[in-house]
């Protein structure tokens, strides 16, 4: 992959729970990126569940069948060491090399964080330029952002996560001046429309304003996007003789729903 003089731009796709579609989201972001001809990087830093580079592998499978782009993809190994402060340093030091050679070697480095607070996945947070933090469409999920009233539903806080992306910012500030573009994914939304619908959009919308992230609409309720983990596809893959039936209507709202995701999380040099 030649990687052209602009800066790479770093997509952190993260919170502290699991099951809101953080590895789906982030393949999919990886799979269009790659579909428009860029040098995509791909990092994993869940060392336990390793559901990323499981992707990835079973996307190398069918990639090579069909001479198809893939990602240079690096899996972050664990660190050993007697002490907490040495497998930190340790993990902190296969953090920079990692980083620094897909830098050096792509436009994109899409990185999947474990659903669970790590001295990793902080790492990544404090480096992202896009910070992804896919949640379901519920006050389950809304309790990674913000503690609200139970009965009132008012703010009252924001969560440890919140907190913790707050020092990241800081910290990226006085690292290089720069600015993590902080977006909070919805997914798995229902078609339907319902009243905990509405109290979920008002509570996101306040919360948005005081927490500066932006929300947008991700990867709805869909069978399909699971059933494309085991040949390590993406919907924006997927073609007739692969599904081996006619692409169905739900198969062209499912494509144009991640187009929309991607367009409104507003990557640089990426038109929609």
């Amino acid at each position: 992959m030649d990687k052209p003089d602009e800066k790479t731009h770093v997509i952190v796709v993260g919170n502290e729970k699991g099951g809101a579609g953080k590895t789906t989201s982030a393949m999919h972001i990886a799979a269009f990126l790659l579909g428009r001809g860029l040098g995509v990087g791909t990092l994993d830093l869940d060392i336990r569940q390793r559901s990323f580079s499981r992707y990835i592998e079973n996307r190398l499978r069918w990639a090579d069948r069909r001479r198809m782009a893939m990602p240079e993809h690096i899996e972050i190994p664990k660190a050993q060491g007697d002490r907490i402060s040495e497998i930190q340093a340790a993990e902190q030091n296969n953090f920079i090399r990692a980083m620094a050679h897909l830098r050096s070697r792509c436009q994109f480095v899409v990185v999947d964080c474990p659903g669970a607070d790590s001295y990793l996945s902080r790492l990544a947070h404090a480096m992202a330029d896009t910070l992804i933090t896919p949640i379901n469409d519920s006050f389950v999920d809304f309790d990674l952002l913000a503690r609200v009233d139970p009965d009132t539903l008012a703010l009252q806080g924001p969560s440890i996560y919140s907190e913790m992306v707050w020092e990241c910012r800081k910290a990226r500030a006085q690292a290089d001046r720069g600015e993590i573009d902080w977006v909070v994914m919805r997914n798995r939304t229902s078609h339907i429309h319902a009243k905990n619908r509405e109290r979920v959009d008002l509570a996101l919308e306040q919360l948005s304003k005081r927490l500066g992230f932006r929300v947008v609409n991700g990867l709805s309720e869909r069978v399909i996007f699971r059933e494309m983990f085991p040949a390590g596809l993406t919907l924006l893959d997927l073609t007739e003789d692969e599904a081996n039936t006619n692409l169905t209507m739900s198969h062209v709202a499912a494509r144009a729903e991640i187009r929309h995701m991607i367009k409104e999380l507003a990557l640089p040099g990426i038109e929609i």
